[in-house]
This record gives structure tokens, sequence and C-alpha cells, in this order.
């Protein structure tokens, strides 16, 4: 059997983040310990939820503008950089960024050498639009020494082009950050899956590639969350279980992170970034244009 060549365990962390100024430093503390059972677990790639120092159902944009703080400057992703740097881990999470009188709702990948980049979160959630600005760094994918790491938040999942647009630049996997809300029945299955759960999964299979999705839990100011964490494999199938609506969970996978560039499909003469016909389609969705794409 062939040695792995870029071995990865992945962790993503499901837990109940509340919104309140109060609440930021008990947020940050309960992520971290969460995350520390993951390093002790053997992970070296950790995905938290959504805007996880913060909780989500901020007042105003009043509220939501005391909630944030500048990246990589402010307090909450220098204690998230020292986090990964002694645990020389890589460690994706959430939070809202304040840059200038602009607020993002941001995903950030930090490493073992420190700050990597960013993603600002492109489709904005309901209430969302009243205090975010939409994202403005495209879908930017971040070369690391265990592979190509992809970023989108929540609501994107829905939107087929940003997974695609991560896929076509390479990425091996995909961390999703996410505060999966409940809406209108029917929210789950008869397998106890929410359709998040399955757009994540068909995501993954019809890009060949690796999403890692943490979702949280719980309720605030009248919301409520439901969880359903996953991680997805190339087929789109979970590796192992699909984590409860309402438990404080953890899920661990084993992969070889860059196995997504050459993994199969399902027979030899098919394959999904080259079967793609965008001669024919690109004149309405101009993927091959696109600024994150190579020429």
């Amino acid at each position: 059997m062939s040695q792995p060549t870029s071995p990865v365990r992945v962790a993503v962390v499901q837990f109940d983040p509340q919104v309140g100024i109060d609440n930021h430093q008990d947020n940050l503390r309960r992520g971290l310990h969460l995350a520390q059972e993951a390093v002790s677990g053997g992970a070296n790639l950790i995905v938290l939820p959504e805007l996880c120092s913060t909780g989500y159902f901020f007042s105003n944009r009043q509220d939501a503008f005391a909630h944030a703080e500048a990246v990589p400057d402010g307090p909450s992703v220098q204690i998230w950089i020292d986090f990964a740097c002694k645990h020389k881990v890589y460690l994706v999470t959430g939070l809202a960024e304040r840059d200038g009188m602009q607020l993002f709702n941001t995903a950030v990948l930090l490493g073992p050498d420190g700050f990597i980049g960013k993603y600002r979160k492109a489709h904005l959630w309901n209430l969302e639009k009243l205090w975010f600005t939409p994202g403005d760094l495209g879908f930017p994918v971040f070369d690391t020494p265990i592979g190509r790491i992809g970023l989108l938040i929540c609501w994107d999942i829905w939107f087929p082009e940003v997974p695609r647009i991560l896929s076509q630049q390479g990425t091996d996997i995909i961390c999703s950050l996410n505060n999966w809300v409940w809406t209108p029945p029917p929210l789950f299955d008869d397998a106890g899956k929410c359709m998040a759960s399955y757009l994540t999964m068909t995501a993954a299979h019809v890009n060949n590639v690796f999403i890692a999705a943490a979702s949280r839990i719980g309720e605030e100011r009248g919301a409520r969350y439901l969880g359903c964490s996953l991680i997805a494999g190339t087929n789109g199938w979970p590796i192992g279980t699909v984590a409860s609506a309402d438990r404080q969970e953890t899920l661990y996978a084993d992969i070889d992170l860059t196995s997504s560039r050459s993994a199969p499909i399902w027979n030899d003469l098919n394959d999904l970034h080259r079967d793609r016909r965008a001669d024919l389609y690109d004149r309405m969705l101009g993927y091959t244009r696109h600024p994150c794409l190579p020429r």
C-alpha cells in the first residue's frame, strides 16, 4: 500500500457561542478548550464555527460594530495565532471583522507560522445584510505545507459557484464555517440530516473535494441553530458520522489531503473537471474569466 503524501487529521468543532460583549471571553475560552481537545485527539487541521468568538444574532449594526475587531491585529486573532503556533496546527475560525467603518463576516486561517489569510463572506443571510458588507476578496485558496485550503461561510454553500471556483483553483479541502439556522419545516429527514448537510455532501461530490463543515448549536435572542456538522469525502459521503442537532461534539477524519487531486470518479473515461463544457456555458457564467482562476 502506498504511503499518504499529505496525511492530515481534520477536526470540526460544534459548540454554542453566545452573542453579547460579556460573552466574548467565554466564547474564546470555550472554543480554545475544544480546539485543545482536538489537538489532544491528534488533529492538525481544526475548524470552528462561523462567528464563534462573538455569537451571531446581533441586535443592530451598532451592536455588531461593538463586537468586531481588526484582522489580523485584533485580540481574538492574536490569541488564535498564539494557539496555532504553540501547537503547530492549522486553525480555521470565524469572527466579525472591522475595517474602517465597514464590517465583514470573516473566516481566518492560521498556522504554525502565524496568520495565513482570510475570507470575507460573499453571500449574506437575512439580517446580516443590515450590518455586514458583502465580501470583497473573491474566493482565495491558500497553499500550505499540508495542502491547498479554501474557505467558505454558511449561506455560501447554497451557491454552487463558490465550491466550484474553489475547486477549479485546485483546493484540496474546503473549510466551511457555519451557523446553520432553523427554518420552516421539514428541517431533517428520517436519517437526521438537514438540507445543509446534503448541500455540503453534494458540493464535495460534484467537485471531487473534501469539505470540513463546522456548525453551531443552541439558541440566542430567539434564534435556534441546528448543528449537523460533518466532514465529507471526495465522493460526497460523510467520513464517519454527521453530528447531532443539539449536542456539543467534535468530529475527526484521517485523510490524505492532496489525494483529492487524483481521487477516482466512477470510470476511466470521466473526470468532473475535464468534462466541464465551459465552451458552452462560460458565456453565461464566466468561470474561465474569473480573476481567481488561471488564464
